[in-house]
């Protein structure tokens, strides 16, 4: 590149950064410049759900409930899984993923996530009643009834540390889970963990906004860095073998096993899509789209039918279409000198906002649920299904939704 394109682009991406200043001042403005089109047959109704607060504690991503419906269970951003006992006895302690809590002291503490740990994806063994955790930075976990520290089973695979552990389904008749490995490059937030190939991160753009560097958001420089190491893996309960079953996936993230066991469903969240493996019958072995999404999808959750609940972290709006299915895109704008925050607000198009799809068996959308100003629920992770209710996690907030379907 000769010198006069050089200046040129330096030019061109600072009256970017510029003008997009302008915008950050006012979210409303910045929404009405990026903000995602609606979706088509959804309901506005996510603004009447329920709030549970969650005391001296932040982000519980993943919610489960135990065989005896206690619950829901959270996995929360210093590295605790605690459990709610119902209004009067609030949440209580039961379980952690580390012995090493010393420092683990505030509710949120981004760069103490490698030695706290971060629990993204909770499940209970319907048989056994032990918890199974995907832990981002300590992998495939796992406690039992009773709670207390949680028990390593898998860190590595084929001789290379788990890197972004995220979160898995349990098929129970046959002792196997399914769980993700979001990416073989990038971890969640941090490249501070001990055991990570440091040598690794040889995609990592030239020159980063402040707060993206080694400390904060890798995640999100592993979307705009269009990052497709993704996987899909197996544990084998009995074995302990575990094996790869999917490569190159674009932020592998939730898992759900379908009712009939025929098929694994993977969600790849800067794909906007999920991804089908089916298990048996004719295809099985085979990889095919179950469903386009309008939005970055987190979490996977199965209801008593069949059905599918997909967490939307947001909708996608023109801006982050464009960034993330364009990987020079995003890399340019890793370049501008943005914050975290800044460049998070970009491609959710200005304002939080909540949304939640119900699919059928056959990937087809059933429902579309939206709090569409973020009045209440904002960056659901989960949606758990429970007796008529619909329980809501968020990976940024300091709460829970419940919202009633009836």
């Amino acid at each position: 590149m000769n010198s006069k394109l050089i200046i040129f682009s330096a030019t061109a991406l600072l009256a970017v950064a510029v003008a997009l200043n302008f915008f950050f001042r006012s979210p409303e403005r910045l929404h009405l410049l990026l903000g995602p089109p609606p979706v088509p047959g959804s309901r506005d109704r996510l603004h009447a759900a329920k709030i549970v607060v969650v005391p001296a504690a932040h982000g519980p991503e993943s919610l489960a409930f135990d065989s005896n419906g206690r619950g829901p269970y959270a996995g929360v951003a210093d590295g605790r899984i605690l459990r709610w006992d119902g209004d009067g006895r609030g949440w209580s302690e039961f379980a952690v993923t580390t012995s090493q809590r010393k420092e683990c002291v505030r509710p949120f503490a981004p760069e103490m996530e490698h030695v706290c740990g971060r629990p993204l994806g909770l499940k209970f063994h319907k048989k056994t009643d032990e918890l199974y955790i995907a832990d981002a930075y300590l992998g495939l976990k796992v406690v039992g009834p009773d709670g207390g520290l949680a028990t390593e089973l898998v860190s590595e695979v084929e001789g290379r540390p788990l890197r972004f552990t995220n979160d898995l389904d349990i098929d129970d008749d046959n002792d196997v889970i399914y769980f993700t490995d979001t990416s073989t490059t990038f971890q969640r937030r941090t490249d501070l963990n001990p055991r990570s190939h440091r040598e690794e991160q040889t995609s990592l753009p030239p020159v980063l906004g402040p707060g993206l560097g080694a400390g904060f958001g890798q995640f999100l420089v592993s979307i705009l860095n269009g990052d497709k190491t993704g996987r899909l893996l197996k544990y084998n309960i009995s074995s302990k073998e575990v094996t790869v079953l999917v490569e190159g996936l674009s932020f592998a993230n939730g898992v759900a096993l379908s009712k009939d066991r025929s098929f694994v469903l993977v969600a790849e969240t800067s794909g906007c899509r999920i991804r089908r493996l089916w298990l048996q019958g004719p295809n099985a072995g085979k990889v095919d789209v179950f469903a386009e999404l309008p939005g970055f999808p987190d979490n996977i959750r199965r209801n008593h039918k069949g059905e599918f609940w997909v967490a939307l972290h947001s909708k996608k709006g023109p801006l982050s279409r464009f960034a993330v299915f364009n990987a020079w895109a995003g890399k340019t704008m890793l370049r501008l000198p943005f914050s975290f925050q800044q460049l998070h607000s970009l491609l959710i198009g200005g304002k939080a906002h909540a949304t939640a799809i119900k699919l059928s068996e056959e990937g087809s959308v059933l429902d579309v649920l939206e709090d569409c100003d973020g009045k209440i629920m904002k960056f659901p992770s989960e949606v758990e299904e429970k007796d008529g209710k619909l329980w809501i996690g968020s990976v940024l907030t300091p709460f829970i939704g419940i919202y009633d379907l009836e």
